[in-house]
C-alpha cells in the first residue's frame, strides 16, 4: 500500500512570503559574542553582504566550493539555474512553476545536513571569501562596534554561511535565507521566500522588535538598489559601492556614499549589477560559473 500523497502547500503572495522570510531570518539569528556590554542598546549597523561587504557574490563562491567537494552535481546546479531562467523568460501565469522555481534556488542542498553545510562553509570562507572582504566596510562595521552598537548582517545568501562571515568578522549576528529542514536535514524549501528586497526589511523590522532596537537612530548600507526598503528603514542609510540607480537614489536623498573599487572597477561592476538587477537567486550565477570552468 502506498503511503498518503503529501498535502499541497498553500501558494503565499509575494508580501506574505516577504514577512515570513523576514521572520524566520530573525528568530534564526544568533547573538555572536562581539559585543560583551552594549553602551548604546537602542542602535544597530545592517549591512548587505554582496558586493557591500564581500567582493563579487557569497552564493557564487559557496557553490563553486560545494561543487569542488562533490556536495552536489554540476547537472543539479544547472537544473536548478535552469528553472530560475524559464521562470523569468516565460512569466508567473503558472502558480505551480512560481513555487517550484523560488524553492530551486536551494534545492541542491536538499538531504544534506545543516552541520555538513557548515562545515564545509568554514572551510569554503578561508579559501574564497576571506581575503575578499572590503577593509573599507569592514572597518566602518567595526566603527560601530567601537561605538557599543551591535552589527548585523542581512543578506539573501544562506543563513548558515551568513553567520560564518558574522563571526569571522567579529560582528553580533546575521540574518539570511532560511532553508527549511526537519531533523538537521534540509528538505530542499525555502521558509517563505529568499531573503531579498522587502523581505531584507521585514527581518530588520522583526529583529528591531525583538532587540528593543530604535530604527530611527540605526545605519544601514548596501550596493544594490534592490535593497531600497532596508535602507529606507533607518535612520542613517548608506550606499557602498552602489549601482548607479542606488547611487542617483542617494545623491538626491543625500545619503552617504562609499565607494572602495577602483575606477575602472566601478564602471564595470555599475554595468554588469544594471544587467542583473532583476535577478534574486544566486542559483543563476552559480550554473554560469559552473559552465564557464567547464569551458
Amino acid at each position: 500500500m502506498s503511503p498518503p500523497a503529501e498535502k499541497p502547500r498553500p501558494l503565499l503572495d509575494l508580501q506574505q512570503r516577504s514577512t515570513l522570510a523576514g521572520e524566520a531570518a530573525a528568530a534564526a539569528a544568533e547573538v555572536e559574542t562581539a559585543l560583551d556590554t552594549q553602551a548604546d542598546p537602542t542602535s544597530a549597523a545592517f549591512f548587505d553582504v554582496d558586493n557591500t561587504v564581500m567582493q563579487g557574490a557569497s552564493i557564487f563562491h559557496l557553490a563553486r566550493g560545494l561543487h569542488r567537494r562533490k556536495f552536489f552535481t554540476t547537472g543539479e546546479i544547472l537544473g536548478a539555474a535552469w528553472k530560475q531562467a524559464y521562470f523569468r523568460i516565460v512569466g508567473v501565469e503558472d502558480p505551480e512553476h512560481v513555487a517550484d522555481a523560488r524553492n530551486s534556488a536551494l534545492s541542491f542542498i536538499a538531504g544534506h545536513t545543516v552541520l555538513e553545510l557548515q562545515e564545509l562553509g568554514e572551510e569554503i570562507f578561508e579559501e574564497a571569501m576571506a581575503h575578499r572582504i572590503w577593509p573599507g566596510t569592514r572597518a566602518l562595521a567595526q566603527l560601530h562596534l567601537d561605538q557599543g552598537q551591535r552589527v548585523w548582517l542581512v543578506t539573501a545568501a544562506p543563513i548558515e554561511i551568513a553567520q560564518i562571515i558574522a563571526r569571522r568578522l567579529g560582528l553580533t549576528g546575521a540574518m539570511g535565507t532560511v532553508a527549511e529542514h526537519e531533523d538537521g536535514v534540509y528538505t530542499g524549501r525555502l521558509v517563505g521566500d529568499l531573503l531579498h528586497g522587502p523581505a531584507k526589511a521585514e527581518a530588520i523590522k522583526a529583529l528591531a522588535a525583538r532587540e528593543g532596537l530604535a530604527l530611527e537612530t540605526c545605519s544601514a548600507y548596501s550596493d544594490s538598489y534592490n535593497d531600497l526598503p532596508m535602507l529606507s528603514l533607518v535612520g542613517d542609510p548608506c550606499a557602498i559601492n552602489p549601482d548607479s540607480k542606488l547611487r542617483s537614489h542617494a545623491r538626491e536623498q543625500g545619503w552617504r556614499i562609499r565607494d572602495y573599487r577602483t575606477g575602472r572597477k566601478a564602471v564595470r561592476a555599475g554595468l554588469l549589477v544594471g544587467a542583473a538587477a532583476g535577478a534574486v537567486s544566486g542559483t543563476v550565477a552559480a550554473g554560469v560559473a559552473l559552465r564557464a570552468r567547464r569551458r
